[in-house]
């Protein structure tokens, strides 16, 4: 049988001091920790998606430039037809030039764009990493 005498009480109340002071110096700077983390991922992640939203833009922006690019050309072909054929083929061949340029000078632009964005995000993957470690451990790294 149990028998509750003073000991269990002395217990019992440095059970409560282990716990107060557990959550104080342990469990606290833990989830603070954790919530700083998932703050700066969540705000990596909107990082992300604004940069997607952007590059989907310029794509648009690029794509309608194509098509209005096109769509002059098709105009200048008719009238390039009742002037000459000659003239006609040199306005295309422009045409087309600028659309590859423009192009491949957007996709260099989004390619460097995208691994800044990377190479930002494991930067501050890993000294956000290397902080937990050191709080977890209580020393530096």
């Amino acid at each position: 049988m149990i028998e509750l005498n003073l000991s269990f009480v002395v217990q019992l109340i440095n059970f409560g001091i282990l716990v107060l002071v557990l959550n104080t110096f342990l469990y606290k700077p833990i989830r603070k920790v954790l919530a700083d983390r998932r703050q700066v991922i969540d705000s990596a992640r909107e990082k992300t998606v604004s940069v997607d939203a952007e590059v989907q833009s310029k794509m648009d922006q690029y794509e309608a430039r194509l098509h209005a690019a096109k769509a002059e050309a098709g105009a200048r072909r008719a009238d390039a037809l009742k002037l000459a054929q000659a003239e006609e083929a040199l306005l295309l061949e422009k045409a087309r030039k600028q659309a590859a340029e423009s192009l491949a000078s957007i996709r260099d632009r989004v390619a460097r764009e995208a691994g800044e964005a990377r190479e930002l995000l494991k930067k501050q993957a890993e000294i956000l990493a290397g902080a937990i470690s050191e709080k977890i451990l209580g020393r530096s790294l």
